[in-house]
């Protein structure tokens, strides 16, 4: 006889006894988790409307944190920007700092893992950029960058 709440609860113990996984540029494929991040639909959208275009690139982060910060009017708004603009920078490193790579938590958040085993926490960097304008996204790339 099956319990369908047990194999519920089996499917999850078991995915959270498997630890983290890493999603990198060389072994990301299309339609997989990485390109799920790179979306940004709410920041690429907001960034257009203000003449940018995002390139997933070191010079677009330097041009969002010059963004005159509108959408703090509106704190739903600023959340979901925020996890945005953490996914966008995050996205930024995995393609472009050598090593980078996505992690999923068991808990479904994700980290940025770097060659030399750092985590990082994008999605919290961008929360606090979209609310506070610190830290800005261009110098949270560059630590990572220089290592």
């Amino acid at each position: 006889m099956g319990f369908a709440f047990l194999d519920r609860w089996r499917t999850r113990r078991d995915a959270a006894e498997a630890g983290p996984v890493r999603y990198g540029a060389g072994t990301d494929v299309p339609g997989s988790l990485g390109e799920m991040f790179s979306e940004c639909a709410l920041l690429r959208e907001r960034a257009l409307d203000s003449g940018l275009r995002l390139d997933d690139s070191a010079a677009s982060l330097r041009a969002l944190d010059q963004l005159v910060p509108v959408w703090r009017d509106d704190p739903d708004a600023a959340e979901w920007l925020g996890h945005d603009a953490g996914l966008y920078l995050g996205t930024v490193m995995v393609r472009t700092v050598p090593g980078a790579e996505w992690e999923l938590l068991p808990d479904g958040s994700p980290r940025v893992v770097l060659a030399n085993g750092r985590e990082v926490d994008t999605v919290a960097m961008g929360e606090a950029w979209a609310a506070e304008g610190s830290p800005e996204l261009a110098a949270e790339y560059a630590r990572v960058y220089s290592g």
